[in-house]
């Protein structure tokens, strides 16, 4: 009885032994047990990787080179493969581990990508720089993006976490289906950006539902533990049926989802827009200011400081003859509304290399230029027209003007180095070239309102004696040449007053005479009148390598001809050439006399008055004599005249001392705030909704000091609208941008009203009856000076303005 149970265990262990035999006994077993567990865990793992890298070749299109794409795959594997080497440690321990390795591996990638892109500064400012602005400049950046640190850290991080997320929970939860989701988000989100920026991506979306569809067909892609075997520890019979339960299980899963793929992807195409939805129409590109829109208000400026070192640049050229001159361009102007040339470009952040658009038929000669900025301020950043390749500074560029800009404004000693492609156009072509018609060219033949009618029969008389749109171009340029002169003490200003004035003022009196400004603005209008497309360009003329002084700064004009781009023109005189009378050539009419004062830089568009027809029929038909007829209406009009007057200046006062005197202290100093505002306003200086108090008490300040130094300047060089001092002001130039060339005036104290006023807007309450005493007296001494800084004709008319009384608030 005692043998028994030895007998009966030892032969029930000899089949265990023999079951497990077929599957590999002794050590050679375990081995290939070992590598069957980690074949069929293989594809999960695989899979995963395959997804993120091909999130990163779809989101890679869009970049210059194959950089980033490369990081994203070294990203999936990375993130992966540590969750794979971490499956027996603490689910709690994986994370930190991998964000760990995670910062390894972007500091790393953020280093090449810094070198790559050539960027300034420090490592640790560069990468502070990309976490701050990474997802905007990603949105905002040019295609094609430069793979730069800040538009590569936020791909390099989405992509680590997804690879992270994927493999916990495929991988030790066992859940391979959930686990794939994180993948395909990255995927979508990486379509997204994109946009409609790029082909559609076929190829990798179908290889993404194929890397799915083996993921889950694959025997590691089953529910359970990674590399386990759900037969495991059936009898053969019953595993070898199981098996093949589940392989056709996996087949028809597949097929399934492959049938119900062609079968409802054309419909569900069909249903989709055609053109995805572009998300950097959600993001504001860099934005500048007046003066980097409007910078050919500085040629008068600069005019007056000719030794002025804006520039340093060495440049190599090849192509073209030896020595000849380069024009830098530093902005193109296509917009004008009756009043200011502008921009109006749409920058976005781009790399190193820019965009190239198509080259014309002309000869291409390529610049490379290295520029050292001096006395140069704002944003716009000089470069030869057309810029390919910008290294050694953070850009945003417009390709539809070609006007570069640096977002952190420019500083003295910034060192860049621009690669351009000048294009020279075939002047074979342009005396039968057309121009062009149409919505693509609408912008650069729009005539705003309020054209003068000299100008608008001078570009009618030069269009009818010209036919051809070259000749009817050459014309105009000719017609300035020989008619006007350059001088450079010319007030600034191209509104259609100050056009006028430049070209039908008598001589005498400073008319016919200006800047470059005037010339450019001039030969654009006229141009456009006259059915040809044109825009005004703002730049330096280099003479080699050297300082770029502000005597080299210039504005010119350009005529987009059909077939051969834009070609510049030059109307300034040359410089011996002693400029022919214009009554010569055109001569007004006797009801439109020619100007006979310089009319004052505006901000809004000046209107020609109708004309009033003179009375018929003699007065002294019925009897009447026409001595008393003529006093007794005389003195009905003076006092009609007067009583109006002394109305509008009593209900002006009234509506002052309402300001200053009534309601609580918020309100008397929000009046005072309105006072100065209108004031402003009747000088000529309105101020927009869109400008803070302090900017507006800067405005405030320049528009006093241009006040009062016109007013204490001779009378000659007041008739005439001439400056009188050495420095440029931006009294000359006409726009709010010139308001920072001007420095504080002696007077009101304007800036301790706009904290006033920016204590009552941000802590409500807490002003005192003192301080809105203290903004009353401000804001009436503020007032007053502005008044008396007026001419004599002015002061008089300021009381009787009815503007203050209908303005809205």
């Amino acid at each position: 009885m005692g043998r028994g149970p030895a007998v009966v265990t030892v032969t029930d262990a000899a089949p265990a032994r023999d079951d497990a035999a077929p599957d590999g006994a002794g050590p050679g077993g375990r081995s290939r047990r070992t590598v069957g567990a980690v074949l069929r865990a293989a594809p999960v793992p695989l899979a995963l990787v395959a997804m993120i890298g091909l999130a990163g070749v779809v989101l890679g299109r869009v970049y210059a080179g194959n950089l980033l794409t490369a990081l994203m795959w070294g990203a999936a594997v990375g993130s992966v493969a540590v969750s794979v080497a971490a499956r027996r440690l603490p689910s709690w321990l994986v994370a930190p581990v991998s964000v760990v390795v995670m910062a390894g591996w972007t500091a790393w990638s953020l280093r090449l990508a810094a070198r790559h892109a050539a960027l300034p500064g420090g490592f640790g400012e560069v990468v502070a720089d990309a976490a701050r602005n990474g997802i905007p400049r990603l949105l905002t950046a040019m295609i094609p993006v430069e793979p730069a640190p800040d538009t590569v850290l936020v791909p390099l991080v989405a992509a680590w976490l997804a690879g992270l997320a994927g493999a916990e929970v495929a991988l030790r939860a066992g859940r391979v289906l959930l686990g794939l989701l994180p993948p395909a988000l990255l995927y979508g989100g990486a379509l997204y950006v994109v946009g409609p920026n790029a082909d559609p991506a076929v190829r990798p979306t179908v290889a993404l539902a194929a890397v799915v569809a083996l993921a889950l067909a694959a025997p590691g892609g089953r529910s359970g533990p990674a590399g386990a075997d759900p037969t495991a520890g059936l009898a053969p019979a019953v595993r070898v049926a199981v098996r093949a339960r589940l392989a056709a299980t996996a087949a028809l899963g597949v097929a399934v989802v492959v049938g119900l793929t062609a079968l409802l992807g054309p419909v569900l195409a069909a249903r989709v827009d055609g053109r995805p939805v572009d998300p950097r129409r959600y993001v504001e590109p860099p934005r500048v200011e007046s003066l980097d829109e409007n910078p050919l208000i500085r040629i008068s400026g600069w005019a007056l400081n000719p030794d002025q070192k804006l520039l340093e640049v060495a440049t190599e050229t090849s192509g073209g003859p030896a020595g000849e001159q380069t024009r830098i361009r530093l902005a193109v102007l296509s917009d004008y509304d009756g009043v200011t040339w502008r921009v109006g470009a749409t920058y976005r952040n781009a790399g190193r290399i820019l965009p190239a658009a198509a080259p014309g038929p002309g000869q291409l000669d390529t610049v490379r230029q290295e520029i050292t900025v001096a006395d140069l301020t704002g944003r716009l950043l000089p470069a030869v027209a057309t810029p390919r390749e910008v290294s050694g500074a953070r850009v945003a560029y417009d390709p539809a003007t070609g006007t570069l800009i640096r977002p952190e404004g420019l500083s003295p000693g910034l060192r860049y180095e621009v690669d351009s492609v000048r294009e020279r156009p075939d002047v074979d072509l342009l005396a039968t070239a057309d121009v062009p018609a149409g919505d693509e060219v609408a912008r650069v033949l729009r005539v705003a309102d309020g054209v003068p009618e000299p100008v608008r029969r001078l570009a009618g008389q030069l269009a009818e004696e010209n036919g051809a749109p070259y000749a009817r171009a050459e014309a105009i340029e000719r017609f300035l040449a020989e008619h006007y002169r350059v001088v450079a003490d010319a007030p600034s200003g191209h509104a259609y007053p100050n056009l006028s004035f430049f070209l039908f003022g008598p001589r005498d009196g400073g008319g016919q005479r200006g800047t470059s400004e005037q010339f450019a603005a001039a030969f654009a209008v006229l141009g456009r009148l006259a059915g040809l497309p044109t825009r005004v360009v703002v730049g330096f003329e280099s003479r080699g390598d050297g300082p770029v002084r502000a005597a080299d700064a210039y504005a010119w004009p350009e005529v987009l001809f059909s077939g051969v781009g834009w070609v510049p023109f030059d109307p300034l005189p040359r410089p011996d050439d002693e400029p022919r009378p214009v009554e010569e050539d055109f001569r007004p009419t006797p009801e439109d006399p020619p100007p006979s004062e310089v009319p004052e830089p505006t901000l809004e568009p000046t209107a020609t008055p109708p004309a009033v027809a003179a009375p018929g029929g003699a007065a002294g038909e019925r009897g009447v004599p026409v001595p008393l007829l003529v006093g007794g209406g005389a003195g009905g009009l003076l006092l009609l005249v007067g009583a109006v007057l002394g109305a509008l200046a009593g209900m002006r006062r009234a509506q002052a001392r309402a300001r200053l005197e009534r309601g609580d202290p918020g309100e008397r100093i929000a009046g005072a705030w309105r006072q100065v505002t209108d004031a402003l306003r009747l000088a000529g200086r309105p101020v927009g909704d869109d400008l803070a108090a302090t900017e507006v008490a800067a405005r405030a300040r320049a528009t006093l000091a241009e006040a009062r130094a016109a007013h204490t300047a001779p009378a000659h060089a007041g008739a005439a609208g001439e400056p009188t001092g050495g420095e440029p002001t931006a009294g000359r130039s006409g726009t709010v941008g010139g308001a920072a060339a001007v420095g504080p005036p002696d007077g009101p104290d304007v800036d301790e009203l706009a904290g006033l006023l920016n204590q009552v807007g941000f802590a409500p309450g807490t002003a005192s009856g003192e301080q809105a005493a203290r903004a009353a007296a401000v804001a009436t001494a503020y007032v007053g000076a502005l008044r008396d800084a007026r001419p004599w004709w002015r002061r008089v008319l300021w009381s009787v303005r009815p503007g203050p009384l209908r303005w809205r608030r």
